[in-house]
């Protein structure tokens, strides 16, 4: 089995019937984060994001489902449940943790047309990866500068933070 990444708080999502992308909003817990060290933005998204307001904009633009003559319905997004969500945990909500391949059905398609595009989480920098990098690709990308010297630098730097 490949990994999977869970959706979070601003996973990108869409509607196969809609003309634009909307931004996930996670409402029904305010405990469980993921990629996020502060624990202030992403939400991990559950199968409990259901009903109305789960969504930033709450339309993924004109419903091709409902035509009026020359056009068709704004979309009003309603999620009446989520397909393909990872069983093997449930949070205190009774929600399971939606994953990057997830589904929505809403009650105008009657089936799962709404997707997730990209899973709202991004990677963070920090200083292992600086550590861990390779110094010659490092080169490559930047000629001008040699990384192990920023490295020393910095760590002679906080050396004379802590002495002085």
């Amino acid at each position: 089995m490949s990994q999977k990444y869970a959706a979070v708080q601003g996973a990108m999502c869409e509607c196969q019937f809609g003309d634009g992308p909307d931004k996930l909003k996670v409402l029904s817990h305010s405990k469980y984060y993921a990629n996020d060290s502060d624990g202030t933005e992403k939400l991990l998204a559950t199968s409990m994001e259901i009903g109305g307001a789960t969504f930033e904009k709450n339309t993924f633009g004109q419903c091709k489902l409902q035509p009026t003559g020359s056009s068709f319905k704004p979309c009003q997004i309603v999620v009446t449940k989520w397909d393909g969500f990872y069983e093997n945990l449930e949070f205190s909500n009774g929600g399971k943790v939606l994953l990057e391949d997830s589904k929505a059905i809403c009650p105008i398609a009657g089936s799962p047309c709404i997707s997730i595009l990209d899973h709202g989480q991004s990677p963070a920098g920090s200083s292992s990866n600086a550590e861990d990098s390779n110094p010659d690709a490092q080169r490559q990308i930047n000629p001008m500068i040699d990384s192990r010297d920023l490295q020393m630098e910095e760590a002679s730097d906080i050396k004379e933070i802590i002495v002085t």
